[in-house]
């Protein structure tokens, strides 16, 4: 015979977690997002960073030559 509580064998306790492998689990996901990351952001051609580097050389002296000059300057 069952009780009126009886829930067919599964107590309240079975809800338990481990911790640790919890924060394994939580440790490993992180650990292959930053990988992701980290493979989109060095995975790349030698070809693709001479271009990116080339990219940022042309608009950086751009930008530099487009800087005002100093207040105190006459020239």
């Amino acid at each position: 015979m069952t009780g009126a509580g009886d829930d067919g064998g599964k107590n309240a306790g079975d809800d338990i977690v481990n911790l640790n492998r919890f924060r394994k689990r939580k440790r490993r996901a992180e650990e292959e997002r930053r990988a992701a990351q980290n493979r989109q952001a060095h995975g790349r051609t030698k070809q693709e960073k001479m271009k990116d580097a080339d990219d940022r050389r042309r608009r950086d002296g751009h930008l530099d030559g487009c800087a005002l000059p100093p207040e105190g300057d006459d020239a």
